[in-house]
């Protein structure tokens, strides 16, 4: 991610990156290389508090405020080091490596897409399965326990089938640093019950290198480009 501004006491940008460089990341790969992979109803992993606590409230306190639904290229907002050290550190080789030894992929020479949403509508959450062109779908949800999320409204659902959300094997609450990832299929549906307000997530993919998902990588440079200049705005 690019911060170009001059911060309100007109230091220079490249201090700004310096200091966003120099914050040190704290997640749990001892967990995640813990967690088993289950199978049921497709080949997931679910990793609870992969964020630990005191690193998911650095990470809340420095996402700005995206008050409209949607995903926004991870370098098209304006992080605080926190939220910029994770979004580096999803796209760092750690991940990449504990992800392809859990499913047995080869993910060596697979591009990155990370976006980043923070306002749910309810448009969102239709059952589907994801884009053919990514191989490999990770989300992490960052946002604290609430009421909402704790009567199942905006949780994740893991699906049987593309016709019932109510016929699910596993949820998961969009809270608390949970980690979840699996590699996409054409029976890999999921989808999760109405729910509109804040609901932050990062979701990494990796992708294919065929002719769709270089397609898809450039409406995400674009789409990056084009809301960069709406935030500079």
């Amino acid at each position: 991610m690019v911060i170009s501004q001059r911060s309100p006491d007109g230091r220079a940008a490249s201090q700004e990156r310096a200091g966003v460089r120099d914050y040190k990341i704290r997640l749990d790969y001892a967990v995640l290389r813990a967690t088993q992979v289950a199978v049921d109803p497709f080949p997931h992993m679910v990793v609870p508090h992969f964020v630990p606590p005191a690193t998911l409230r650095a990470v809340l306190a420095d996402l700005p405020p995206l008050n409209k639904p949607g995903s926004f290229p991870a370098d098209a907002i304006r992080p605080g080091p926190a939220a910029h050290a994770l979004a580096q550190a999803l796209e760092g080789p750690e991940l990449r490596n504990a992800i392809a030894e859990k499913f047995s992929l080869d993910l060596v020479h697979s591009p990155t897409m990370l976006t980043v949403r923070g306002y749910a509508s309810t448009r969102d959450g239709r059952i589907h399965c994801d884009s053919t062109a990514k191989r490999v779908t990770v989300l992490l949800y960052l946002n604290q326990d609430s009421d909402a999320f704790g009567e199942h409204d905006g949780c994740l659902r893991l699906l049987r089938g593309p016709h019932d959300l109510e016929d699910y094997v596993v949820e998961v609450p969009p809270v608390n640093g949970t980690l979840l990832v699996f590699p996409n299929g054409p029976t890999s549906w999921h989808g999760h019950k109405t729910f509109e307000g804040r609901r932050y997530s990062m979701q990494l993919n990796y992708m294919t290198s065929g002719r769709k998902a270089r397609s898809e990588l450039r409406r995400h440079r674009l789409s990056a480009f084009v809301k960069r200049l709406t935030w500079a705005v």
